[in-house]
């Protein structure tokens, strides 16, 4: 359950949480396979790629890859799965292509905006974020994100990335509170949930594709949901 009366504080993570990670991949995905010639309906390649980026991701956050080898490998794997011969030139392109037009797509999550605008007025809101730095930059900006935010914090800038403590950490010292205070809004069980959790942040988790597993604060379908628990 939440405490309401100690918050002081609302980080939320953003791909998948308040950026609409899929439909905003989806469409660049669609124009680098056009633009490529490469012959796969669209729809088989995310029904491969969606997946296997997410388990990617665990394994980066894990330390296996670099962020270059990341933006590589799960695009060879795909590939691969699909078994479509590309040359690895190809896939640099690609990676390439990915990052660069991703983040020119705005679109957010059903019901970001209505819960932003009315959380603005009453908290300090905060963006944590295991992306990278001008990426997610980028993001924030084409959406029109910016202005609702005080301060935004990626894993690329502190060096560590969710659930490791010390990003939760450096997120305390930023706006001088911890514990109950901070509430995190995330979808991620581990990077946002857990991790926050770990550091005596109260949460909220998101679900998306996750099943329901044991957590200390509530679970939402869906960010209209925010705007119930803020009013009952």
């Amino acid at each position: 359950m939440l405490r309401l009366d100690k918050i002081e504080h609302i980080f939320f993570d953003l791909d998948h949480t308040l950026w609409d990670f899929e439909k905003n991949s989806a469409l660049t995905f669609e124009y680098l396979l056009s633009k490529h010639s490469i012959a796969i309906p669209l729809d088989r390649f995310l029904e491969v790629y969606i997946p296997l980026n997410r388990e990617y991701w665990k394994r980066y956050r894990l330390g296996e890859f670099t962020a270059e080898e990341l933006r590589f490998v799960r695009l060879e794997d795909v590939f691969s799965r699909l078994s479509y011969g590309i040359s690895r030139e190809q896939i640099n392109l690609l990676a390439e292509g990915y990052i660069e037009h991703l983040s020119t797509h705005p679109h957010l999550m059903e019901g970001a905006v209505e819960v932003l605008d009315f959380l603005k007025p009453r908290f300090p809101m905060h963006i944590l974020t295991n992306g990278f730095t001008r990426i997610q930059q980028r993001k924030i900006e084409n959406s029109g994100l910016s202005g609702y935010f005080d301060h935004v914090i990626d894993a690329e800038y502190v060096g560590v990335k969710k659930p490791d403590p010390e990003i939760f950490l450096h997120a305390e010292k930023l706006v001088q509170a911890n514990g109950e205070s901070i509430l995190m809004i995330g979808d991620d069980l581990e990077a946002d949930i857990l991790g926050a959790e770990e550091r005596g942040w109260q949460s909220i988790h998101l679900l998306e594709n996750e099943a329901e597993k044991p957590q200390k604060g509530p679970q939402i379908r869906s960010l209209y949901e925010i705007k119930q628990l803020f009013s009952s």
